[in-house]
């Protein structure tokens, strides 16, 4: 046998490069504060597997879908024999074949799902559009988005597992190959052609230069924010003047009709204090109130906070179920500390709340001065 060249290093890159994205968008997906590096990597993968997709059609021995083994009788053969003589392959073997496809069509899934619930549930990136008529289905394209991606995971796991009991069984040299690009064999070695080099250099410069573009331009159609920002000491003077003067400016979506008629029907007793008004300022600011209620928002929180309340007037927006359960996992050392003092301090993360805006990427939790 001799060494066989069958992985070119644009293949090898585009393996390489797809396993460094799919674990950061993985080890990402629970920190909202990264959520644009999160979709600026997801964007990546997709752009990568679509470059794949066209790769496998096009003449590249070993790497076009036409070599690949989808036989499912050699696939059974392959399986059952992989703790006794098993048949070897230059290129794909049969489960690995599969494997790949799974991953494209998981992979993508994951992508465009992704999207989707970024667009419906956030407001944000291509797909922005469609928080204004779906975002009461948010919760189930989020879980779409679940599924694919964990199946994308789940297949990932299995094909490392057998490329590891592939090693441990068999000394293959699988990994290695896709290091070195080389095998062991009787076979021709691969040869690109010119076009294909330089397919290959657009297909990683181009996944690259997508991600540095993404996380540098804020206002691409990807990430763009559609979320406008409420000038509200112009659009309700009366209710800028007489809330902030208090507390922070608690955007009018954050509590339902029922609860703001409550809040401004007992300002006597204000939290404990009494922020009594004239009847005709109390009229107007509690009619803004309830025409911006959470009834009448698309927002991402205003959708959960009236999920979470149902019928109830809640008054306190830190009382709310959905408020508790976003903040359970956060140190009550934070929530005490001179930074933020009170849980109702909701512009110490939330930087933008006074211009109506609660976007995910946004949460800056302060550090706590020490001493």
């Amino acid at each position: 046998m001799t060494k066989i060249y069958v992985w070119s290093l644009f293949t090898r890159l585009f393996h390489l490069l797809l396993v460094l994205a799919v674990a950061v968008a993985f080890l990402l997906a629970d920190f909202e504060s990264l959520l644009t590096l999160h979709v600026a990597v997801g964007f990546t993968i997709g752009l990568l597997f679509v470059y794949r997709i066209i790769w496998g059609f096009m003449d590249v021995r070993y790497s076009q879908f036409k070599d690949f083994h989808f036989n499912l009788v050699a696939l059974k053969e392959y399986m059952f024999g992989i703790f006794g003589t098993k048949k070897k392959y230059i290129g794909h073997n049969p489960a690995s074949s599969y494997a790949i496809v799974a991953m494209i069509v998981l992979g993508l899934g994951s992508v465009f799902s992704g999207a989707v619930v970024y667009g419906t549930q956030e407001g944000m990136g291509i797909f922005s559009f469609l928080n204004f008529s779906f975002f009461k289905k948010m919760d189930f394209f989020k879980d779409v988005h679940e599924f694919f991606s964990n199946a994308f995971m789940a297949v990932i796991f299995v094909h490392i597992a057998g490329v590891i009991l592939d090693k441990v069984l068999h000394k293959s040299k699988a990994a290695e190959s896709m290091m070195d690009g080389y095998k062991d064999g009787d076979a021709e070695s691969l040869k690109l052609t010119l076009f294909q080099k330089l397919f290959g250099v657009l297909w990683i410069a181009s996944s690259l230069f997508l991600f540095i573009y993404i996380l540098s331009n804020p206002s691409s159609v990807l990430v763009a924010d559609a979320n406008t920002v409420v000038d509200y000491k112009k659009e309700h003077p009366q209710f800028y003047k007489e809330c902030k003067s208090c507390h922070t400016l608690y955007p009018p979506y954050l509590l339902s009709k029922q609860s703001w008629v409550k809040m401004m029907d007992n300002l006597e007793n204000h939290f404990g204090d009494d922020a009594s008004l004239d009847e005709k300022d109390k009229k107007s600011i509690r009619d803004y109130l309830v025409e911006n209620a959470a009834e009448n928002s698309t927002k991402e929180s205003a959708f959960n906070i009236l999920k979470s309340i149902k019928n109830t007037e809640a008054i306190a927006i830190t009382k709310t179920p959905y408020w508790q359960k976003r903040h359970e996992d956060i140190d009550k050392n934070i929530f005490a500390s001179k930074e933020i003092s009170v849980k109702s301090n909701c512009k110490a993360c939330h930087k933008n709340i006074e211009q109506g805006l609660l976007n995910d990427k946004d949460i800056k939790i302060p550090k706590i001065s020490k001493g």
